[in-house]
């Protein structure tokens, strides 16, 4: 998909909308899936994220509502994915099959995992034979 077909795709009012677009505009990375598949298997896919997500005190932005959309769109989708360019959001997003309206956004917080602080060991040192 081409940046200017996304950006016509995400040129509605509500918040994620806007916000994803304003990411892409500011140059954010994105990528769609080539292939459709059932809006449902989606929908119960991030329906169980979503709660495993609330256990951890978290709340994504519009993933509910995303779940929701997708169970009632009951056709198959294309989905892709808009990474900010800082790489602290991902934008998670859906469209109808033939690529022609945007079925859900939600953003996502990403998560980079941190090292343990590990003691430092000192290294080798290599001893003439």
């Amino acid at each position: 998909m081409e940046r200017h077909a996304l950006e016509r795709l995400l040129s509605g009012d509500d918040e994620l909308s806007v916000a994803a677009l304003a990411a892409l505009r500011d140059g954010a990375t994105f990528h769609t899936w080539a292939t459709a598949a059932p809006a449902g298997q989606h929908a119960g896919v991030f329906a169980r994220r979503l709660r495993r997500m609330r256990l951890h005190g978290v709340e994504p932005l519009g993933l509910e509502q995303m779940v929701q959309l997708l169970r009632e769109h009951d056709r198959p989708v294309r989905g892709g994915m808009i990474d900010t360019v800082d790489q602290k959001w991902s934008f998670l997003f859906y469209f109808t099959e033939d690529r022609s309206a945007l079925v859900a956004c939600a953003r996502l917080q990403r998560w980079v995992e941190q090292s343990p602080p590990w003691p430092s060991r000192p290294r080798p040192t290599s001893h003439p034979n």
